[in-house]
Parts: C-alpha cells; structure tokens; sequence
C-alpha cells in the first residue's frame, strides 16, 4: 500500500484531547514530516473503555457506533494510546457480538484492522524506526499495562527511541510491572495504586534518567503525579513529543527538550 498517499485519521482520544493536547498534536507533526496525509474528525468521541471497564456495556454502544461512523472512511486510524487503542481492538468486537447486530460487527472487525497503536504504524506500516527525531537527553521507558498486554506494541517503542539522535536509552527496573493507575482502579483502590505508583517511581529514579516516556498519557499522569509531589525532578513526556522532536525545532524555540503540555 502506498501510505504517503492514503489518509490517516487521527485518533487523539479523549484524555488527550482534554489534558495533553501537545501529544495530538505531536503525531500530526510526525505524520506529515513522514509523508502521510493526516485528518482529525472532529465527530470522534471517547471509545467507551471507562463504560466497559466498569461494565455498562449497554451504555458504551453510543461510542463503538460513533467511532464507526467516523473512522471507517480513512484508509488508517492511529491513536497514541496502547490503552484506547487496544480497547478499540480488544472491546468493540465484543460488544457487537453481544449487541447482535451482524452489520456492526462486519464495521467494526474491518476498522480494527485498520487502527494502530502510533509505534505500530511507524514500524508496521510506514516501515520506519528512524524518524528523524533529536532528544538530547537520558530517558527510560515504562511501557504500559496495555501496551503491553492488550495492544501488544511489543519492542517497537524501544527501537523507536533507540533511533532518536542524541538520546540515551537506560533500561528500566521491573519495567513490566504495573505503574497502578488501571483507570477506575486508582480511584476506587486509591491507597493501593498510590503504593504502585511509588514503587515504580523509586524504579525511575534509580535508572538516573531526566524524562520518563510511555505512550499512554493516562498511565503518564499517574506517574507524573506522583513525581511531582516528590519534587523528583524526572519530567514525564509521551512517546510522539519525542519522535516529533527535532534539533532545527528545538534551537529554532531557542529550548533544549520539549516540555509536556507545552510548546516548542
């Protein structure tokens, strides 16, 4: 397939969009440096993970058939979020099965073999590991709960970084573990996820890296959270704010590292 030519969608989800919208923003820069032809409909809603996490799954139909009628157009639907991501794969199947609409199931089996985690299509499809992006900086990867077991991005993030002039890679303790956001989890079970959220917190600290970096800004706002109230001095920064990074931005912005939730 010829993706300079085809029409990426945009899935920036719903935290994103409120909270970190450099990271949208971001992907859309990287995407078009690499060629693809990006599209944000604006008609894109939450894709429902919190309603089915919890088990309303009558109520998160609104949202498997709004982003059906949104994203089935485009030729590629890409979010930079293993979480969102991996609901849209792993959850909307599901939940048109047990509606019992064969239509919508037909829809929604076709737009989930056409969504990507944003490390997946970069390798994947674009069949790039080398972006072209500059990071002068120390940084260690948490790869997320999701990522990792329901997207299953697998090693991809780590070649990515490892391509990224001037960065040094360090490897994290106990990586896999659990950084214990979960979602709803952290609020109903707030002391437990609070207590992981520590333990991995203590792991970063002792990998001695400047920036923590994952590609799901929920789990990155757990982490954050915590790192602040330490006053750790470890900044948090998504996976596409690096990979969109390049030094002609940066000496341009007269800065030397994207901040989060920032300009460059």
């Amino acid at each position: 397939m010829n993706v300079p030519t085809s029409t990426v969608a945009l899935f920036a989800t719903c935290i994103n969009d409120t909270m970190f919208p450099e990271t949208p923003k971001a992907v859309v820069r990287l995407l078009e440096r690499l060629g693809c032809r990006v599209d944000f409909p604006l008609q894109q809603t939450c894709c429902g993970q919190m309603f089915t996490n919890t088990g309303y799954f009558h109520e998160a139909m609104p949202s498997v058939r709004n982003f059906v009628d949104t994203f089935e157009r485009y030729d590629y639907v890409v979010g930079p979020s293993g979480s969102c991501v991996g609901s849209v794969r792993d959850q909307h199947p599901m939940l048109a099965h047990r509606h019992g609409d064969p239509g919508l199931q037909r829809r929604v089996e076709a737009i989930v073999a056409k969504t990507y985690d944003l490390s997946e299509f970069l390798v994947d499809v674009l069949g790039v590991t080398d972006v072209g992006g500059y990071f002068p900086h120390r940084v260690t990867y948490h790869p997320t709960c999701h990522s990792l077991r329901v997207t299953k991005v697998g090693d991809r993030p780590y070649r990515l970084l490892s391509a990224v002039r001037g960065l040094t890679l360090v490897e994290l303790p106990n990586a896999q573990q659990c950084c214990g956001f979960g979602g709803t989890f952290s609020l109903k079970n707030s002391d437990v996820s609070v207590a992981m959220g520590t333990d991995k917190v203590r792991a970063i600290l002792d990998t001695g890296a400047e920036y923590v970096v994952t590609g799901d800004n929920s789990c990155l706002m757990h982490i954050g959270g915590l790192l602040s109230r330490m006053r750790a001095g470890v900044k948090p920064i998504h996976l596409a704010e690096i990979l969109a990074s390049t030094e002609e931005a940066l000496v341009a912005a007269g800065a030397t590292a994207p901040q989060q939730g920032g300009a460059r």
